[in-house]
């Protein structure tokens, strides 16, 4: 591809002139970047700056510094500082110097606002590029459009360059230097803006053709083929309609190809002719006629060829823009710069602000030096920014478009007037004044809730950032204060349920925190400082955070109700009381900060006004008398009695609590001993079986082999005679043998002793089908051949054959041992459950907690089953013991009859039914 002559000499532009030179490329001279959040001061090493850096971010959302950059938002022009003001991400100076920068400029953004009245700036004209810059940068062709946002872009940043340098030319330079410097160094890209211009044509969104040789040589050769095709076309239609092919002459486009309509009947008009298409209907055919297919060919050919030559140029530009992608962001962030200095101006006329002195430590010793009550801090007249936001939004007509529309408020000698509300003037914000003196680092601020403790200190700390960022002030005069690394805040509840805090911890955690990043250059705001906790500890750790804090702080504003924390002015030149102000009149706070004075909280008074009945109050002034230091000895020992009581109380309480542990262990210890012992006798038993049947197995198989051995040695002597009388007599021996070893009768039963024998409900049993498992039998039946065995926690009924009886010896150590863990279980129920039920001679029936041993379980049972099973368990019961009989819920008839029973038993005491924790399931008392 050959660009044309005039877009090659592009690459050498023409000499700019001085509004041009003024800002000529130079990115090694980039101004300072801007933070969102006040970076590290000169400790920096010895802190964490992730902490810094969440400390500062949670003082921002305590002062509701979002809040105010809303305020701002509506100032802005572009849609870059739209969205930084709505984010509350504005530049905030990292160091006083960069501060006063963001004042001279927000200064300068003023006299050019005074100076362009009949023409304002305009710089909603420019556009946010940044994702297509991104986009060519990763590689992709930008489009026409995209192109044209570039170039116009360039042309509104150049205009507003030019704009500025005119007016600097025009009047004193030195007032718009800070402006001029913002945009001094950038590369407006001359060259490229004039380049998308010559090769595309933005209103049109068309490339032009003399954007390249081949282009405009593509353009003009199809040209021409459309000339001759079309011509060509003309004939062939006019002849068809003349012939009555065609109800008018028709020429459209089908497949990218020029083609006539037909009547579908006339189709033999165009012989050779070429169908791209049918209607709907049928009835008309689009063709093409045969002489028009090599022109159709050579214009589809030309088309492709323009569009990959437009490509082409686009791919060009593209280039071009990816590699000035950082020059022309970094124009972007300046001209940001420049849309917030303009909003930050606006704004302080919208509020009628005045420009902040920022001081530092050496003019702050000068002053000092030179006057006695010199001030480090000196706000006369401020106006909380929040709240007087608020009350101006609602008074005046505030801006609600994104961009920039409020006229300049002033009169002729450039002085800002105050803007003047329709509504009622009491709702105005109340001006404060703060005044701190130099060399004073902790101030206490004492009085009464809502006088307005917290908002002021708030608005100190509003005041000191919105310094930093450039800001003006809604005070009078020209406030002065020094200039903060830090802005730390610890206001409000920062109880937190999903940490475990306490609101004292939430707030000694926060406090903490803070002793950890403060600094030399550090505004530390503390709200209810030690509260939360007994009094005298809190003023204690109070005292003891305020030392700490007037050693490492520039200076340190807390809010008390605690009195005794006055007094440090006493003791130290360094501390300074101020209170609020409260008319004992209206009864009402005036808001209003009297330094060097303690302020009363006025609690009761307070509560009056509210509405508080009288008696609460009355009595509420006699709780405040007999609270006074005189009877504090009074006090103590009334406490010390109601603390000696309370502790009896809970003694007695924790030797009832021992009683019932000691008894439930001592149960545990049983149930375990005596699981315990099953698996031990279970393990022994199994061993000396084993080895039992080892021993037998080895004394058959000697004898086998001693037999053996004798038959082969008498076979070798014996001859054939003697042979069947050896053969027998060896295997009468084996016989005798194998007999010797089998088990005798109370290890097995004949068929006719199986199918003779019946079982009896509670009989101990072999189960052939469980390995000669030991279970319960539970109910025989007598109509069929089957038994209703328990093993366990299993019930299930099997068939008489697989039943077999255990032998006497097993029977009597199976009795033995049950009588034995009975009265075991009797004497265990015997033992009295607590001291004061034997000391009252009331029958206990000991703890009650349901174990496998005072369990029956009829789930699954027929009534008749149900009955036998209970009325077992009821005998099996020492006195004084509990029985758990679980029915179940089901239909309910075993639940019923089970009921039943124990209404008529002799031996139940009482029983109680389910409750809502214990479904299914009723407790029996056993006399």
């Amino acid at each position: 591809m050959q660009l044309s002559t005039y877009f090659l000499s592009l690459q050498n532009p023409p000499s700019l002139s001085y509004r041009h030179r003024l800002c000529h490329h130079s990115l090694s001279k980039r101004p300072f970047r801007h933070k969102l959040i006040c970076s590290l001061a000169n400790s920096a090493d010895q802190r964490s700056s992730e902490l810094v850096t969440t400390l500062q971010s949670e003082t921002l959302k305590t002062l509701e510094w979002p809040s105010l950059c809303n305020y701002l938002s509506p100032f802005t022009s572009t849609s870059m500082a739209f969205s930084l003001t709505k984010a509350a991400a504005i530049p905030v100076g990292q160091s006083r110097e960069e501060s006063q920068k963001l004042l001279d400029q927000t200064t300068s953004a003023l006299h050019a606002l005074e100076a362009l009245k009949s023409e304002p700036l305009d710089l909603s004209v420019i556009e946010d590029v940044s994702e297509i810059l991104h986009s060519a940068a990763s590689g992709q062709v930008l489009t026409v459009r995209e192109l044209c946002r570039v170039r116009r872009m360039l042309g509104a940043a150049r205009a507003v360059s030019e704009k500025l340098a005119a007016i600097a030319e025009g009047g004193s330079l030195e007032r718009y230097t800070p402006l001029l410097e913002i945009l001094q160094g950038c590369n407006f890209q001359l060259e490229l803006e004039r380049k998308i211009g010559f090769c595309i044509d933005c209103s049109l969104s068309t490339i032009l053709g003399r954007a390249s040789e081949e282009l405009e040589l593509i353009r003009e050769e199809r040209k021409r083929n459309m000339e001759n095709l079309d011509s060509l076309l003309k004939e062939v239609s006019v002849s068809i309609f003349q012939a009555g092919g065609i109800d008018k002459p028709l020429i459209t486009k089908r497949r990218s190809r020029m083609c006539v309509g037909v009547k579908a009947t006339h189709k033999y008009l165009l012989p050779g002719g070429v169908v791209l298409n049918v209607s709907s209907s049928g009835a008309t055919y689009f063709m093409e006629p045969k002489e028009a297919v090599e022109l159709n060919n050579m214009e589809v050919k030309l088309s492709n060829s323009e569009k990959a030559e437009e490509m082409a140029i686009l791919s060009l530009l593209t280039s071009e823009i990816a590699e000035s992608e950082a020059e022309i962001k970094y124009l972007l962030d300046r001209l940001i710069e420049v849309d917030l200095a303009f909003a930050r101006a606006a704004y302080a006329q919208w509020v009628n602000g005045v420009c902040p002195l920022l001081s530092s430590k050496e003019s702050e010793m000068l002053i000092s030096n030179g006057a006695d009550n010199a001030l480090s801090i000196d706000i006369e007249g401020m106006q909380h920014p929040l709240l007087l936001g608020s009350f101006l939004s609602n008074s005046t007509d505030f801006i609600t478009s994104n961009s920039m529309g409020p006229s300049v408020l002033g009169n002729k000698s450039g002085e800002m007037t105050p803007i003047k509300s329709s509504k009622v003037v009491s709702n105005f914000p109340i001006p404060i004044d703060i005044k701190v003196q130099c060399g004073t680092r902790v101030v206490i601020i004492s009085g009464p809730n809502t006088g307005g403790k917290t908002a002021s200190m708030k608005t100190l700390g509003l005041a000191s950032i919105m310094s930093k960022a450039g800001m003006y002030l809604p005070a009078k005069k020209q406030p002065r204060l020094p200039w903060f690394d830090l802005v730390l805040a610890d206001i409000g509840d920062s109880q937190s349920l999903e940490q475990s805090l306490s609101t004292f911890s939430g707030h000694i955690s926060q406090i903490c925190e803070i002793l950890e990043v403060a600094s030399k250059e550090s505004l530390v705001l503390i709200d209810e400082i030690g509260s939360g906790t007994d009094p005298s500890e809190g003023v204690a750790l109070s005292t003891s955070i305020l030392q700490y804090l007037k050693n490492r702080v520039n200076l340190a504003f807390v809010t008390t109700h605690y009195a005794d924390l006055s007094r440090l002015k006493e003791m130290d030149p360094q501390y300074e009381n101020a209170a609020m102000e409260f008319s004992l009149e209206t009864l009402q706070p005036t808001y209003q900060i009297l330094w060097g004075r303690t302020g009363d909280s006025n609690a009761l008074t307070i509560a009056k006004s509210i509405g508080f009945d009288g008696n609460i109050i009355e009595r509420a002034k006699m709780w405040v008398e007999s609270l006074m230091p005189e009877k504090q000895q009074e006090r103590k020992g009334v406490l010390q009695q109601s603390l000696m009581e309370e502790r009896n109380r809970l003694e007695a309480q924790f030797k009832r609590a021992e009683s019932l542990h000691a008894e439930i262990m001592k149960l545990y210890h049983e149930v375990r001993s005596e699981a315990e012992n099953l698996e031990e006798r279970e393990r022994a038993l199994r061993v000396k079986e084993t080895q039992k049947v080892e021993q037998e197995l080895n004394a058959a198989k000697s004898q086998i082999e001693t037999v053996v051995q004798e038959f082969e040695n008498q076979l070798q002597t014996a001859n054939s005679e003697e042979f069947n009388s050896l053969v027998k007599k060896s295997e009468s021996a084996l016989n005798s043998i194998l007999k010797a070893h089998q088990p005798g009768d109370s290890f097995s039963f004949t068929e006719t002793d199986t199918s003779s024998y019946q079982p009896v409900s509670g009989e101990q049993v072999h189960l052939k089908g469980l390995g000669n498992k030991l279970a319960t039998v539970v109910a025989a039946s007598e109509d069929d051949d089957t038994v209703l065995v328990q093993y366990g926690k299993i019930r299930v009924r099997v068939e008489k054959s697989n039943v077999r009886p255990i032998s006497s010896s097993q029977r009597n150590n199976v009795i033995s041992s049950r009588q034995s863990f009975e009265r075991q279980g009797e004497q265990s129920r015997e033992v009295p459950s607590n001291s004061d039920a034997t000391e009252s001679g009331a029958i206990t029936y000991g703890p009650l907690i349901q174990t496998s041993k005072n369990t029956v379980d009829l789930r699954g049972m027929r009534v008749e089953e149900a009955e036998i099973q209970l009325d077992m368990a009821i005998s099996a019961r020492g006195s004084n013991s509990v029985l758990f009989i679980v029915h179940g819920m089901g239909t309910g008839v075993i639940k019923e009859r089970a009921l039943e029973m124990l209404r008529n038993h002799p031996r139940v005491m009482k029983y109680e039914q389910e409750n809502p924790l214990n479904y299914g399931c009723t407790v029996a008392y056993i006399k």
